[in-house]
């Protein structure tokens, strides 16, 4: 067993390539020392599978959310659905993942007519946001800066971070964490190299993804939540610090920004 503590921030466990092992994944990552997951949401049909996963796992929470590429998914009905997963069960530490994906999707009005509902819902609920944000920087610090004006800017994660120095500073400055995941292990990556760096010791997650984008040295297999350890080990080097102090200040981050069990 391992005697550090980490906090796999973004996963998902109940595609099919993980319904003939998930018992082992999930006793392969308690021996990397992961002691919580928390299990996005990408559409409103997962949201009882989470439920039932995270009631059989006790290291799993969950999100209840629209992916922004399931935007034409958005019903006038969606938000209330939202509202009572949440409320229903306090293993859901956040909503999401929402937000802007403008590399496989050019419906921009449908996407944010989905995204802003969700953002006023987490503010309104007092629940964090896990942002997906891709090709899309300049338009969801948009939203967020018009949600600011207002005072319903929610909390929340820029998941699995690919933006520049720049645009993380943005995003920090609203105030958001930035969640790196094992895209950070790629060798070309280097912007998300130098914001790995740079990120404050109190604004950072550390994440997988699973099953998708698996770090070196496992990059084009199924990701897994025990791999959030490569991760960590290699944010560990950017940061010339002990992996101890990574698992340490990325999981602090983590329950901060979730709460966990309150």
């Amino acid at each position: 067993m391992s005697d550090i503590e980490l906090t796999d921030s973004h996963c998902h466990l109940i595609f099919k390539n993980f319904e003939t092992d998930l018992e082992d994944v999930v006793l392969r990552l308690r021996s990397k020392g992961v002691k919580k997951l928390v299990h996005a949401c990408c559409e409103f049909t997962e949201i009882p599978k989470l439920r039932k996963l995270s009631h059989q796992f006790n290291e799993i929470y969950y999100s209840v959310g629209l992916h922004p590429l399931e935007a034409d998914k958005w019903e006038l009905s969606s938000k209330s659905l939202l509202k009572n997963s949440a409320q229903e069960d306090s293993r859901v530490v956040a909503i999401g993942e929402l937000g802007l994906d403008f590399f496989k999707s050019e419906n921009k009005t449908q996407q944010i007519d989905a995204l802003i509902p969700q953002m006023e819902l987490a503010y309104e609920l007092e629940l964090p946001v896990i942002i997906h944000c891709r090709d899309a920087a300049n338009e969801m610090i948009e939203v967020c800066n018009q949600l600011r004006k207002k005072d319903k800017c929610p909390r929340g994660v820029l998941h699995c971070w690919t933006g520049t120095p720049k645009e993380m500073k943005q995003f920090l400055d609203l105030g958001f964490y930035i969640s790196f995941s094992g895209i950070v292990t790629f060798p070309k990556a280097h912007e998300i190299h130098e914001c790995a760096k740079i990120v404050p010791s109190d604004k950072y997650l550390i994440e997988t993804d699973s099953p998708f984008l698996a770090p070196v040295p496992y990059r084009g297999k199924r990701n897994e939540p025990a791999y959030v350890e490569d991760v960590a080990n290699f944010i560990a080097d950017l940061r010339s610090k002990e992996l101890t102090t990574i698992a340490n200040e990325s999981s602090k981050n983590a329950e901060d920004l979730f709460k966990f069990g309150l």
